[in-house]
């Protein structure tokens, strides 16, 4: 599977320390910034960046690191085809793809530990969706939402 990622300077640690776990897991990780820690870097254009990869990329996820991750949710979900979730907890994450079919994870670099973090993406990325289930038909009003507004 095809992982993208993406972060601001405030998750630039987790992300470089998450690109080597996954590439180590059998991931193929595209690494969509910043390549340098610069205390000034903005979310919003490679959080876009790595959103517009994973809805031109089916069946790949995304993850979007920030210090809290709610603006890069907010940046990713701002791409047509994006059900970006922010995982606080390991609930969260679980729900996130096995309900809501979310194709996008975002953390918050400065409200876990790495470790915390990286079970937080293992479960995400290992949850698979069922689209027979009921939770379809509310996948399918977000959609057509998207498509009419």
């Amino acid at each position: 599977m095809r992982v993208h990622i993406a972060s601001d300077h405030a998750g630039f640690e987790l992300k470089s320390h998450l690109v080597a776990h996954l590439q180590e897991a059998g991931y193929e990780v595209e690494d969509h910034g910043y390549h340098e820690y610069d205390k000034l870097d903005a979310y919003p254009p490679v959080c876009f960046a790595c959103a517009e990869a994973v809805a031109k990329d089916p069946g790949s996820l995304g993850i979007v690191i920030g210090g809290s991750g709610n603006g890069e949710q907010m940046a990713a979900n701002k791409v047509k085809g994006i059900r970006a979730a922010l995982a606080w907890n390991e609930a969260t994450a679980e729900l996130a793809r096995e309900h809501n079919n979310a194709n996008v994870i975002s953390l918050g670099a400065r409200q876990h530990d790495l470790a915390e973090a990286t079970k937080l993406v293992d479960i995400f990325l290992s949850t698979s969706y069922d689209p027979a289930s009921r939770h379809q038909s509310r996948i399918d009003m977000l959609s057509e939402y998207e498509e009419k507004h």
